[in-house]
């Protein structure tokens, strides 16, 4: 049954203009971008079965625009319509954090990470770089590597921070086909630019890592060197 057919008190857009979105599901929220269904199954249901295709939400999000075009019903413009909600919400939270005066919210950081390094097919290594107030001077994907690894060079880190002139600085890189889970390298890298900021008076704040499952942060982890 098409959703116009539907009791306006359940229609998904009605009902997040009356009660907000945290109302909805997954599926209503998705919904609404799709916006129709097809012949054969109506927005929600489209909704529903492309989140249990991908397996959720977050990974629908992270699918390809080829993998999106393949599902039933997807065409170029329904495609298009979630690429600009995702963009929109890159924006929104990088106006966020650009407007912040004191980024000590973990949630906020984790975000912004996520939405910045979670499509890509590659590992990427980044950083926020910071001034005493804990206020975002600049964001920059610093290194690029393959799908398993990247190369991460200190001393290119620490010039960046100096050329910044930031106080503390908060890095992230992703797991583009794993876990969040932190590697023994992860660990001793943490170490390292951690004993390195020190040499030059600047605060490692937090190392976040963007996987497949989740967002991982040391220091809510409580695994930043002291």
């Amino acid at each position: 049954m098409s959703i116009k057919c539907w009791p306006v008190s359940e229609r998904p857009r009605e009902r997040l203009l009356k009660q907000g979105s945290a109302a909805l599901s997954d599926a209503e929220l998705l919904a609404i971008f799709l916006r129709t269904g097809s012949a054969r199954a109506s927005a929600i249901e489209m909704a529903r079965s492309m989140i249990g295709e991908f397996g959720s939400l977050f990974d629908l999000l992270n699918a390809s625009q080829e993998q999106l075009l393949a599902c039933h019903g997807m065409g170029e413009a329904k495609v298009a319509h979630l690429m600009a909600a995702l963009e929109l919400g890159r924006r929104y939270v990088g106006h966020q954090l650009q407007q912040h005066h004191q980024l000590d919210e973990p949630a906020l950081v984790k975000q912004y990470f996520s939405q910045q390094l979670r499509h890509e097919p590659r590992e990427v290594f980044a950083a926020m770089f910071l001034d005493s107030q804990l206020r975002l001077i600049q964001f920059e994907k610093i290194f690029y590597g393959s799908i398993t690894q990247c190369s991460v060079h200190i001393r290119e880190i620490m010039r960046l921070a100096l050329t910044h002139r930031a106080v503390n600085l908060i890095v992230a890189h992703n797991h583009p086909d794993a876990p969040a889970d932190p590697s023994h390298a992860d660990h001793q890298l943490t170490l390292q630019l951690a004993h390195a900021c020190q040499l030059l008076d600047v605060k490692l704040v937090d190392h976040v890592i963007v996987g497949q499952d989740r967002v991982l942060s040391f220091a809510e982890q409580g695994d930043m060197p002291g």
